[in-house]
């Protein structure tokens, strides 16, 4: 295999594309046998290097909690090559359609295709999940793929660039450098699909770029994924489901639980059973190796600074300590925070929180709940906890969002007959599983004609054919 690309510039990321690209249409599309090899392949690469990348990943945390890189992303990821390459024969084989009667005994097809060379733009937050498992649907829908991490995991960025190269050749799958102008110049390069995991503000951006090409994107964005715990719900049972949802990799999660509704009596008991089920799981000594660092100090000053605008509003902080606390901040182990009182001024209430920040506001009705999230930007997630179920199903039948979990949070990811996808300003388009092999696909249709149907045989001179043909297909209608 090709040696890793180190110091990969904007000259490289060309050259690279453009092999990629030219080999996308002079070679046959991939067969299943080259399909399951690069899973297989890619397989062994997470397999042969799972502590490298742990110990990567937890470099540019400062710390990162092993078993999340481990459930998060390493078994995840595995899980999912295993259920591509079980299903990919059947996903890539042409699919009947039904063809209507007047066009018998023609037939309808359609005919998966490689689209040709995609590109990956990744995130920080779950670097080697969000990396992979759109590869994975790429790869196994006979694309090649090029992957752009992100420049905030430099350890990370540098170890995948290595493995893969050394399990893929140049011209099936390469990572590039993150070097400054990097990301613009991979964002306007002619993909055939691109697919940007990251924040709202930076997707627009990204679109945009694409769009110059006509380039067809998948966003898979974020927002403020509400939580809403309905009367009917055992506290007890929903505090430290939340507490858990919330607190994995420090709240740095896409589908986070961003806020919490809940009946307006229930604030204060459901606020203090999710703070004592935070401290049963991590406790309140920074140096717990189970509670994960925010990634960047810049990160880290800007949570401190939605607390603080929260504070000086009126809002209420249930906290272990402060973020001014050295024990925590020299850790960047931003304290667990719940935050009562807050309003639609606060920042925390406007933009996507992105850390162990947790506000609980109160609601009269369920009326009110749903009228407060259709107020705002479609979110990517949305969790409801309860037993009645009436409730329950007008709120999916009343709210708009990328995916939803009933009485748990983060669970519907973890589905790979499920789509993943957002709505809106939270995203669009859908990946995992077949969903993604056929985002990464062009399903063509194609209809065989029969040389016994004459019916399309509609060249002039017209005459009384054509009333003849008007009567019959009025009456097949």
């Amino acid at each position: 295999m090709d040696q890793p690309l180190t110091g990969f510039g904007a000259n490289a990321l060309h050259d690279s594309f453009h092999r990629m690209f030219d080999r996308s249409r002079d070679e046959a599309p991939a067969t299943l046998e080259l399909r399951l090899d690069r899973l297989a392949r890619l397989r062994s690469l997470l397999t042969d290097n799972e502590k490298r990348f742990e110990q990567a990943i937890s470099s540019d945390f400062g710390h990162r909690c092993a078993v999340e890189t481990l459930i998060a992303e390493t078994l995840s990821l595995l899980g999912d090559i295993k259920h591509t390459a079980k299903h990919v024969k059947r996903w890539m084989t042409p699919r009947k359609v039904k063809t209507e009667l007047q066009f018998w005994p023609g037939q309808n097809r359609l005919i998966p295709q490689p689209l040709g060379v995609v590109g990956i733009i990744a995130p920080w937050n779950y670097p080697l999940q969000l990396t992979i498992a759109p590869a994975i649907g790429a790869l196994a829908a006979g694309n090649r793929v090029m992957i752009k991490p992100s420049e905030l995991s430099p350890a990370f960025s540098a170890l995948l660039q290595e493995t893969v190269a050394a399990k893929f050749d140049a011209d099936e799958m390469v990572v590039t450098g993150i070097e400054d102008g990097i990301a613009e110049a991979f964002a306007r390069l002619p993909f055939d699909h691109l697919m940007f995991t990251g924040s709202t503000r930076v997707g627009r951006i990204v679109a945009e770029a694409a769009g110059r090409n006509l380039t067809p994107v998948t966003l898979e964005l974020g927002g403020k994924s509400p939580t809403i715990v309905d009367r009917s719900a055992d506290l007890d049972e929903v505090a430290p489901r939340i507490a858990y949802a919330k607190l994995m990799n420090a709240g740095q999660t896409c589908i986070a639980p961003d806020y919490v509704l809940a009946p307006r009596d229930q604030v204060e008991p459901l606020a203090e059973k999710i703070r004592a089920a935070m401290a049963r799981m991590f406790g309140s000594d920074p140096a717990n190796a189970d509670y994960t660092s925010i990634v960047a100090d810049r990160h880290y000053a800007r949570l401190k600074g939605l607390v603080d605008d929260a504070a000086a509003q009126g809002a209420t902080l249930l906290q272990p300590a402060s973020a001014d606390d050295a024990a925590w901040s020299s850790r960047r182990k931003f304290p667990p925070t719940l935050v009562l009182g807050a309003t639609s001024d606060m920042k925390i209430m406007q933009e996507e929180i992105f850390g162990p920040l947790l506000p609980i506001l109160g609601t009269d009705d369920a009326a009110e709940t749903i009228r407060f999230i259709n107020g705002r930007d479609r979110p990517l997630a949305l969790y409801w906890f309860g037993t009645d179920e009436a409730a329950r199903d007008e709120v999916l039948a009343r709210t708009v969002s990328g995916g939803v979990t009933i009485n748990d949070c983060l669970v519907h990811f973890a589905q790979q007959n499920q789509p993943m996808g957002g709505v809106g300003a939270s995203g669009t388009g859908a990946y995992h599983g077949e969903w993604g092999f056929n985002t990464f696909s062009q399903l063509k249709p194609v209809f065989y004609r029969s040389p016994y149907n004459r019916f399309a045989d509609l060249y002039p001179p017209y005459g009384g054919k054509i009333a003849r043909l008007s009567k019959v297909l009025r009456w097949l209608s």
